[in-house]
């Protein structure tokens, strides 16, 4: 057996009748961290990170609210592994999941792009939370995580249609000098990548640049420098998306604050490491697609939006290097 299968925790709690309110925070609780009641006040949890400590907490909160609790660490011969590992089985939390997906599969294509980064975010939410209690991962889980794969890909494509595929190969440093007052081209009705990579080439590249929109790719005039799309001038390249590679091909990766908002950029167009900005700007940008058809309008009303992220983060990165001069 490994160490879950023997080590548990079986957390053991009384409130008094009077605490409604205790009572359901404290349930609430238990349940995000995946507890199963045994019985009504009986809660087992497999031992592991820092589950003892989140239940101790939970234990010291119902003493402070005048009831008990006693935390204690069980251990499992073979025959009750089996038995308490079944009740972790959280192949009903994903067939719900996935009843969800096929519903909300039925109206994508006729939702409005802020509902749509919203129904993104909600189900992203919802499958996460399952998996972080789901410590014994079966079929059900491999099934649902498949599922998520090829539903979150939809959504993604009608966010953001022919998005491009990332290519193989190095990244030349270029001069900023040869690519002043040119014509810039990319998809039309702008989503993070390109609009961030819009108001980058303006602000630190061309700033004399003129964009085309295009409604297909292949409509990109041979003059113009295609940004974000298959074929494109610039795009993604290895695990970059097309903000990080103009970073880097024009040597602005060195600069802090601009890295920064690549990280929240890369986050939202091909996922990765969370990022606390990240849910914000999308917001923004979905609302402002929401009310905004013109592109020129979209990007203009977005370079404020990034000119103010990118004034805080160089605050920021100004106040941390004298915090540590000070030190």
């Amino acid at each position: 057996m490994t160490r879950s299968d023997k080590d548990w925790l079986l957390l053991v709690i009384s409130l008094p009748t009077s605490s409604g309110t205790v009572r359901m925070r404290i349930w609430r609780a238990l349940k995000s961290l995946g507890c199963v009641a045994l019985r009504d006040g009986a809660y087992l949890l497999p031992a592991g990170d820092e589950r003892g400590d989140l239940l101790r907490e939970l234990g010291d909160e119902c003493i402070r609210e005048g009831g008990s609790a006693w935390l204690m660490s069980v251990q499992a011969s073979a025959g009750e592994a089996a038995m308490y590992r079944q009740l972790f089985d959280r192949s009903e939390q994903y067939a719900d999941l996935l009843t969800a997906w096929r519903d909300a599969n039925r109206t994508l294509s006729r939702l409005p792009v802020g509902d749509l980064a919203r129904l993104r975010k909600r189900l992203q939410r919802e499958i996460d939370a399952v998996r972080a209690i789901d410590f014994f991962p079966t079929e059900a889980s491999m099934e649902a995580e498949a599922a998520w794969a090829d539903f979150s890909k939809r959504i993604d494509a009608l966010l953001a249609p022919d998005e491009p595929h990332q290519i193989a190969g190095g990244i030349p440093r270029l001069d900023p000098a040869e690519y002043r007052g040119r014509t810039w081209a990319t998809r039309r009705r702008l989503w993070v990548d390109r609009v961030a990579s819009a108001w980058l080439i303006r602000r630190f590249i061309d700033p004399e640049a003129r964009f085309r929109w295009l409604a297909r790719p292949s409509d990109c005039p041979k003059s113009a420098l295609g940004f974000d799309f298959d074929g494109a001038t610039f795009t993604h390249v290895g695990d970059r998306v097309t903000f990080e590679t103009l970073l880097a091909s024009f040597g602005l990766d060195q600069d802090a604050a601009l890295a920064r908002l690549g990280t929240i950029v890369h986050a939202l167009d091909v996922g990765g490491e969370p990022v606390p900005e990240a849910s914000g700007f999308e917001a923004v940008v979905a609302g402002a697609r929401e009310r905004i058809d013109d592109d020129d309008a979209l990007l203009a009303e977005m370079s404020s939006v990034l000119d103010s992220l990118y004034a805080h983060f160089r605050r920021d990165g100004e106040r941390g290097k004298a915090r540590r001069a000070d030190d």
